[in-house]
């Protein structure tokens, strides 16, 4: 038990995981209270996906240059800056709700802030995180706890959010995320890292970008991971703000409630594998583990997608988190332990721009395949799509771990994928 905390050794990783904990139970309250009010204002699939594209758009085409920022200046001052901002977000989110002023498009330009915010936040965070360990070899370890407190917070934040959607409203779920972003801010002005974390470059910003872009499409183990990380994202990005609040108030016939069991029930098979993962020693195997639950994710979202009842979408959406979750932390894992250091923060940025970027593309798809042939369909549109992906995947996995072998050899790394 103990070598699965591991990296809560470090204390500078303790502080950040306690306060992110708690700031990312809030964020998930709000992602409910967020999909249930666009759906109560609106009864609108499509506009269920525009507001996920509103806020995960900037993602794909700010998170490039987000990781030239990161890699130049010092990210825990990023960070705090970015944390901030959120709460000012939810705290304007929770005003206008509590107030009843609020309509469709304040929280789409709402939506597209905080989508800006996190195109900085997350690659930096991404990048930061293995500066807060004493023990570089307890990477692998710190992005399994991570996937852990995210999907504990997934557990957690969807229960409390549909309860108090009952009692209180949708406002004051934005108005507790607001306060819980404050933990967060704590911890990172406790932490001390010991060195410097950015590089000094005197390079032209878009030629660092364009260095980071060719660095991460000439190594192909990272190509394929993030090309297979863009399909799969697209294909499931849709699924929570757009179909789980469909499936709970049209398919089940259900409240808030029902949407948060939904959520939990997501949550509940992705921390089965951020177990998983949390456990593992070395990074042996994780290739073939992504194909997996690539496989996994992909059969299960067609499966939920002709589910007439909560009891029956249950399961497949379990299967799903799991996939989900054991296919984007292995993807994580192998990413941070081939990339070199100075080239962290621009790759972890494309990381980001695959695996967030590209869901609201999928979202505003399904909003109008929805409306065109059905949610169902939808769907198994994707399901199929990303199935395609990881039989290529898998075609191109000898090679893999043949252009894998000798930057491992080159790290001191010694199992392979």
């Amino acid at each position: 038990m103990a070598e699965t905390f591991r990296a809560l050794r470090s204390r500078n990783y303790r502080l950040f995981f306690i306060g992110q904990t708690l700031s990312l139970i809030g964020t998930w309250m709000q992602t409910v209270a967020m999909s249930w009010l666009v759906y109560r204002l609106t009864g609108s699939e499509v506009m269920l996906g525009t507001v996920a594209l509103s806020s995960q758009i900037p993602m794909f085409f700010a998170a490039p240059f987000a990781g030239v920022v990161t890699d130049r200046l010092n990210r825990q001052k990023i960070i705090i800056v970015t944390q901030t901002l959120a709460l000012i977000q939810a705290a304007a989110l929770s005003a206008l709700v509590l107030t009843h002023a609020i309509r469709p498009w304040h929280v789409i330009v709402l939506s597209a802030f905080i989508g800006i915010v996190n195109a900085f936040d997350m690659p930096t965070r991404q990048a930061f995180v293995p500066e807060l360990v004493d023990d570089r070899k307890d990477l692998s370890n710190v992005i399994a706890l991570n996937s852990t407190q995210f999907n504990l917070a997934r557990l957690i934040g969807p229960v409390v959010a549909g309860v108090a959607i009952n009692i209180v409203g949708e406002g004051v779920c934005f108005l507790l995320n607001a306060i819980s972003f404050l933990a967060v801010i704590w911890a990172l002005l406790l932490i001390h890292v010991k060195h410097e974390n950015h590089l000094v470059s005197t390079q032209n910003p878009l030629a660092e970008l364009v260095a980071g872009a060719r660095y991460a499409w000439q190594i192909q183990p990272i190509r394929a991971l993030l090309g297979l990380m863009t399909v799969i994202s697209l294909a499931t990005g849709s699924l929570q703000q757009v179909f789980l609040p469909v499936y709970a108030a049209e398919v089940y016939h259900g409240t808030s409630a029902t949407l948060g069991i939904l959520f939990a029930t997501v949550a509940v098979g992705a921390l089965v594998a951020a177990y998983m993962l949390a456990k593992r020693t070395n990074v042996r195997g994780l290739g073939r583990w992504i194909i997996i639950a690539s496989a996994v994710t992909s059969v299960s979202l067609g499966v939920f997608g002709f589910t007439t009842n909560v009891w029956l979408g249950l399961p497949p959406l379990a299967f799903l988190g799991f996939g989900m979750m054991k296919h984007m932390g292995s993807t994580n894992t192998l990413l941070q332990t081939i990339v070199d250091d100075h080239m962290r923060g621009r790759v972890m940025s494309f990381y980001a721009m695959a695996m967030v970027g590209s869901m609201p593309i999928g979202s505003f798809l399904s909003g109008f395949l929805a409306a065109w042939i059905g949610s169902a369909e939808t769907l198994l549109v994707f399901s199929l799509t990303s199935i395609i992906a990881t039989l290529m995947f898998m075609r191109s996995f000898p090679k893999f771990r043949e252009e894998l072998r000798p930057i491992y050899e080159r790290k001191g790394i010694p199992q392979i994928t």
